[in-house]
């Protein structure tokens, strides 16, 4: 049975992230832990003005809290029926990131599933900062949903690699499942920068040879003016349906996010994106 931990703000993108992967996992026993996660500051100073005498303002809140959650879940059991899935929540009065990783060890997660945040003009941004948080500095997966992206299937996934032999398949155990799950096509995407050699990128080959099937890989030059471009276009002209990396240095992610604000705008990743600890 698989554990997954669904955080939500209860906003329509999170809710969206809830309803992807119960799709995606339908034919998978699962725990899914819903998590809302609360903040002193979160509680504006009108609902202050409503409390009881006796009441107390954390109380409040957990309370309110608890009580979507209800809410939420008995609309997700009427709605999907799946008696493979079991619901559960979780509220919390913490630092969302230490409140994460918490839960992640404590019930002994297998992935994160949750949304980000889209915005328009000069305020795109990749993700939002609680899901770009938790994938630089989470102890689990992460798999973050696009805002209104839906599940139709995971035909073909593609997968980064740099100039980091990969040496360890126990990291790359939730490619690997999905991969398993819905028989996908594997596309792996070589990034081949100034530290690059040849050797590393045939060993990454041959590991991966070993433990993946039906794989097709694809040489990117990191440092070229059009990359980031260039992996778009692939993501698309292949009809790519989810993208996956590890959380390392000198990774494909930690250029997403360190790129200057243009290329941000350049490069809108649409796709469900998978990051996986790299220990």
């Amino acid at each position: 049975m698989k554990s997954i931990l669904l955080p939500t703000d209860f906003s329509m993108n999170s809710e969206n992230a809830i309803k992807y992967a119960i799709a995606l996992f339908k034919n998978i026993e699962c725990n899914f832990y819903l998590l809302n996660v609360q903040k002193a500051s979160s509680f504006i100073s009108d609902d202050m003005m409503v409390l009881a005498s006796s009441a107390t303002i954390y109380q409040t809140i957990i309370d309110v809290s608890k009580k979507s959650l209800h809410n939420l879940i008995a609309k997700l059991e009427l709605k999907y029926k799946n008696e493979r899935h079991t619901f559960h929540s979780i509220v919390d009065y913490d630092n969302f990131i230490d409140s994460i990783n918490q839960i992640s060890i404590n019930k002994n997660i297998d992935l994160i599933v949750m949304g980000t945040k889209g915005a328009s003009g000069f305020e795109k941004v990749v993700f939002g900062s609680n899901t770009v948080h938790v994938m630089q500095r989470c102890v689990a997966p992460v798999l973050a949903i696009p805002d209104g992206c839906l599940f139709t299937n995971l035909d073909k996934i593609a997968f980064t690699t740099n100039n980091l032999t990969l040496n360890n398949i126990e990291e790359l155990k939730p490619l690997k499942d999905l991969l398993t799950l819905y028989h996908s096509k594997l596309y792996v995407l070589h990034f081949e920068d100034m530290n690059s050699t040849g050797n590393q990128k045939n060993e990454n080959k041959e590991f991966l040879k070993i433990h993946f099937n039906n794989i097709t890989h694809k040489n990117i030059d990191s440092y070229s003016k059009d990359s980031y471009k260039t992996i778009e276009e692939y993501i698309h002209s292949n009809n790519i349906r989810l993208i996956a990396m590890m959380r390392k240095k000198h990774s494909f992610l930690e250029r997403l996010f360190n790129r200057h604000p243009e290329e941000t705008l350049a490069f809108n990743i649409d796709v469900p994106f998978l990051v996986m600890e790299n220990a």
